[in-house]
């Protein structure tokens, strides 16, 4: 059997410790080296590939971004489907695939594996947001980014009396925000999974003043969203038709100074958080979940991800998982409005499960 390996979207630590997992499996149970495809989807339709094997794995475990390359979803596969990844991956030999990727890599395998090639599935994503899984690899060292610039903050805001907004990445689920705002001890932490009052935050966050509390740090995912009594900018659509997320962050900060007359400085955290070198929790799951892949293909299974359930590995269909979002549970929820100094209204959407 002649495995290969492709990462798809957005890159982030642990990427390149999947990788090396998924040779270093191969190697061992095969004895062969592993087909690797540059640029994720695309490299497969161009035929873009190169040999893995131990030697190529040297130095890769401290390593961020993916040694590979990565990219979004091909429009051909939109209008062609599955059909040509198939036939370049028989002309190049390989009878199984190992996808390291978010939800829209997710997508695509499931359609792969509807087609009939055989595919297992890694779970990869900084917003930890893939149903089927507890964790995603990339979460870990994003949070721990985000967690330090919170700590950061907390200085400058307490040396000037300010209120400083912290925008984190957080497209439909606030699993950084929350999980950086709890660890870092924000006044305010603001999800996508409940609308915000910005006149309850506001008041809210006066009267923690009055206490003598002269700074705070605001928390707020990308993909937050106000209530009804403020209209969110308006910044338009990717070509996927996706809302681009520009802004929320000073959107957040700018009304903040407005209704409560403090200093407020906002900060972007932005790509900061899916670079350097992958924490050592990243570089185990990535490992653990590559090497798993290898053995589930090995042992005649296809079409599932190898996700994380408590402290082992669960096998989950795609069909269950692509396209399916994993939100802030309702606990977590609640313990945001235990903490945070920002009422969490009513959730629009909640996963079960805490993570």
């Amino acid at each position: 059997m002649r495995i290969g390996v492709l990462t798809g979207g957005g890159d982030c630590a642990g990427l390149n410790a999947a990788i090396r997992g998924v040779v270093r499996a191969a190697g061992h149970e095969l004895d062969r080296s592993v087909i690797g495809y540059r640029r994720g989807w695309n490299g497969v339709l161009d035929g873009d590939s190169v040999k893995l094997d131990s030697e190529a794995m040297r130095g890769a475990l401290p390593r961020g971004g993916t040694m590979l390359g990565t990219s979004r979803s091909s429009r051909r596969l939109e209008t062609e489907g599955a059909a040509p990844l198939i036939a370049q991956l028989e002309r190049d030999g390989v009878d199984a695939l190992v996808t390291i990727g978010g939800d829209g890599t997710l997508i695509t395998a499931g359609r792969l594996s509807d087609a009939g090639f055989p595919v297992i599935a890694v779970p990869k994503t900084i917003d930890n947001d893939v149903q089927g899984t507890d964790v995603c690899i990339g979460f870990d060292t994003a949070l721990g980014v985000a967690t330090e610039a919170v700590d950061r903050l907390h200085t400058t805001a307490e040396s000037h009396n300010r209120i400083m907004v912290l925008e984190v990445m957080g497209r439909q689920a606030g699993h950084i925000a929350a999980g950086a705002g709890i660890a870092g001890g924000a006044a305010a932490i603001l999800v996508p999974e409940a609308p915000f009052n910005i006149d309850g935050i506001a008041e809210r966050l006066i009267a923690r003043h009055h206490r003598d509390r002269n700074a705070s740090i605001v928390v707020v995912a990308e993909g937050a969203v106000p209530d009804s009594s403020v209209e969110a900018p308006d910044t338009g659509t990717d070509e996927w038709g996706n809302r681009i997320l520009d802004g929320m962050g000073q959107f957040v900060g700018d009304l903040l100074a407005e209704r409560t007359g403090y200093d407020t400085r906002t900060t972007v955290l932005g790509y900061i958080q899916r670079g350097g070198p992958p924490t050592p929790a990243d570089r185990l799951l990535g490992s653990r979940l590559g090497a798993r892949a290898v053995e589930v293909l090995m042992e005649g299974t296809s079409g599932c991800m190898v996700g994380v359930h408590s402290t082992g590995i669960a096998l989950q269909p795609l069909a269950e998982v692509a396209g399916r979002t994993r939100y802030l549970s309702e606990d977590q929820l609640e313990l945001l409005d235990l903490i945070s100094t920002a009422p969490v209204l009513t959730p629009l959407r909640t996963s079960r499960r805490w993570f």
